[in-house]
């Protein structure tokens, strides 16, 4: 028989446990991401950055969430803010049914005037939205301000009609914006909206909403029970750590300090792992380093705005010449731990669909390369090393940002590669600032950068012909084939005949060889094990934070 002091112990040690689980139940679950600076500001108005745009979805809810489909590589709208909805069948206006218990933060109820007004204050020039001029598809005014009669029609608080132009090809992604509170901004003049204190203590509406933010220190997320996104077992606190050091921060995720970090080192990677806290993966196939070539002359079009080739880069043969002549596999290989792999052309394999399979790679032949420089004419006639044609020598600068080791890195390998074929290169680092604006004024006939591509697909900004309406086609790419396929990829197409036409302007690029397209970087990301759900895929690696949950 158990005798009575084994009872009371018993009872003693059961109480305790119990004592100890109802503490560690009431404990708050936060966790911590480190971030390499602090933002500027928490309103979906004006938030540019990367770790703005997470915060921002967050706490602010669009009509639709995108989500990453991995078996066809692109983006699926799933219910939101919206229950459901239906396009019209010429797609003329689209349909929403808003949720009936949506809250904003301060317990009004979300309506269908908050997107109206939402997209009245984005497309306001005196509010100068970072959305300014994104609703082309829709009725806007002379100084592209949405036209909100002929625009919207609300059949009831909670049912909305959006109208498109005549002729127009809308897609979701033309409706798909973070939506604001009516009742909050009505209350503001629209040129004083930039320096309003609400965009630093917002009214949202997401899962989680702000609890504090210390300048340069912290931003503290806390979990919404007000919200429909709640869930028992959400992370009750979000912590953005601000660490400028990144040094510090891989110190602070070997000791358990911070939850999660991205953007770490490939050379990292093998200590990371040692810590026994981390998980480490990485994101595919957003962001390209090239190796750019201005393919016409920069003084000419500096000077009168016209258009003629470049005497080193205006060959497509040429720049052929010079990807046989760079060995990038050596860099994925000894800089990159083979963290990416090597690009073809600007579309990512991530767009399974559009992806063209049979276009490979360039390979690395030194010898294929000069037989090309020979058949295009340039020779090293004189003997010192260097090809020349028509009296001018074959040399250039490579220009990289300042603070980047992979760039350096990248430069040293390139300028060997071709000065073993007769190419004089130097490279020249440029502080970031100086190298953008270099970039955009077209200052610069050879450079080494990075493009992130966006989500869905766009080409038109970077590579059609007319130069005054895409100053990001940075190379000065001219090609009437390639602009005939963009024009065509603008109207709606059965997706057969779409897929076919981006694999066509697959095929043009990877004959011009506008750029060296050199390799895809990961993204690669740390983690702690503690956490799962943790959804990271080609959207991005911070996304849906409301579904983390920590293991058990």
């Amino acid at each position: 028989m158990r005798t009575l002091k084994n009872i009371f112990g018993s009872i003693i040690i059961l109480s305790l446990l119990v004592s100890c689980k109802s503490e560690n139940t009431n404990q708050l679950k936060k966790v911590v991401i480190g971030i390499s600076s602090d933002i500027e500001t928490i309103n979906p108005i004006y938030s540019f950055s990367v770790d703005e745009g997470v915060i921002d979805e967050t706490l602010f809810l669009s009509l639709v969430q995108f989500e990453w489909n991995d078996e066809i590589g692109d983006l699926d709208p799933k219910p939101m803010l919206a229950t459901s909805w239906e396009w019209a069948p010429d797609s003329s206006y689209i349909i929403f049914n808003l949720r009936d218990d949506a809250l904003w933060s301060d317990g009004v109820k979300l309506t269908s005037e908050d997107v109206v007004a939402s997209f009245d204050i984005y497309s306001d020039p005196k509010v100068q939205s970072r959305f300014y001029g994104s609703f082309k598809n829709l009725y806007t005014d002379f100084d592209e301000h949405i036209d909100i009669i002929k625009t919207f029609e609300i059949i009831s608080p909670l049912k909305l009609k959006i109208k498109f132009l005549p002729g127009s090809v809308p897609a979701m992604i033309d409706v798909v914006f973070p939506i604001i509170p009516k009742h909050i901004y009505e209350k503001m003049k629209r040129e004083e909206i930039s320096t309003s204190e609400i965009n630093f203590n917002p009214v949202s509406n997401g899962a989680y909403k702000l609890k504090k933010w210390e300048r340069n220190q912290t931003i503290v997320l806390e979990a919404n029970r007000k919200s429909f996104l709640y869930k028992p077992g959400m992370i009750d606190e979000i912590i953005f750590k601000v660490i400028p050091d990144y040094n510090s921060r891989i110190t602070q995720l070997e000791k358990g300090e911070i939850d999660f970090c991205e953007l770490i080192k490939p050379l990292d990677v093998n200590e990371l792992r040692k810590s026994g806290l981390l998980k480490i993966t990485s994101v595919k196939g957003r962001e390209y380093d090239y190796l750019g070539f201005n393919n016409i002359d920069i003084k000419s079009y500096a000077e009168k705005k016209v258009i003629k080739k470049n005497k080193l880069f205006g060959n497509p043969k040429v720049r052929e010449a010079l990807a046989y002549a760079i060995n990038r596999n050596e860099i994925l290989t000894e800089y990159l731990n083979n963290f990416g792999e090597l690009a073809v052309t600007p579309v990512s394999p991530i767009f399974k669909q559009y992806y063209d399979n049979q276009l490979k790679p360039i390979e690395f032949n030194p010898d294929k390369a000069k037989k090309i420089f020979a058949d295009e004419g340039w020779k090293d006639t004189d003997n010192n090393g260097i090809l020349e044609k028509d009296n001018v020598e074959f040399k250039f600068t490579i220009y990289i940002p300042a603070g980047n080791p992979l760039r350096e890195f990248a430069g040293t390998i390139i300028k060997n590669n071709l000065k073993a074929i007769g190419i004089d290169v130097s490279v020249e680092k440029l502080e970031l600032g100086k190298f953008l604006d270099n970039l955009y004024d077209k200052k610069m006939d050879a450079w080494m950068a990075s493009w992130y591509i966006q989500i869905p697909l766009e080409l038109k900004t970077f590579w059609y012909s007319d130069l005054q309406s895409t100053p990001l086609n940075f190379v000065s790419y001219q090609s009437k084939d390639a602009d005939r396929i963009i024009d065509k990829l603008s109207i709606r197409l059965p997706h057969n005949v779409k897929i076919e036409y981006y694999k066509k302007f697959q095929e043009i690029i990877y004959e011009d060889q506008p750029v060296t397209f050199l390799y895809w970087t990961d993204d690669i990301v740390a983690y702690n094990k503690r956490l799962k759900d943790v959804t990271i895929n080609p959207f991005g690696a911070l996304q849906k934070l409301w579904e983390w949950r920590f293991i058990e």
